[in-house]
């Protein structure tokens, strides 16, 4: 039986299906890109990411990947607000995943978005 995990409904028991089930929002993964490349964010960091984050779809992603042990508060004792979050290993295991995802984009979507930036 799986775990529950509040704000989570498992669509099936595929791998790719379970993991799109976690990162699978656009938002999710921006969260971890962004402690990818700067070790830490505090709310307000993420906040001013030129993606837009709303507020309330911004604490939802963190308690959601807080919960799933991909993103922890880097003082378990402060609020959420007034915190950083980093990247736990499980969170940092993704970083292959999203490297193939910006590799991917930069060469097959620069003809469509010619803004895209390098990716390194």
């Amino acid at each position: 039986m799986a775990k529950r995990v509040d704000g989570l409904d498992w669509r099936s028991v595929c791998p790719i299906s379970s993991a799109l089930d976690v990162v699978g929002d656009k938002w999710s993964l921006l969260i971890i890109r962004d402690l990818l490349i700067h070790g830490s964010r505090t709310y307000s960091e993420f906040l001013a990411a030129p993606e837009g984050i709303s507020t309330n779809i911004l604490a939802a992603r963190l308690d959601l990947l807080t919960c799933l042990k991909l993103v922890e508060r880097v003082n378990p004792d402060a609020s959420p607000r007034n915190n950083a979050f980093k990247l736990t290993e499980s969170g940092a295991a993704l970083r292959p995943a999203l490297d193939g995802l910006g590799r991917w984009a930069q060469q097959h979507l620069a003809e469509f978005h010619t803004d895209i930036v390098r990716f390194s």
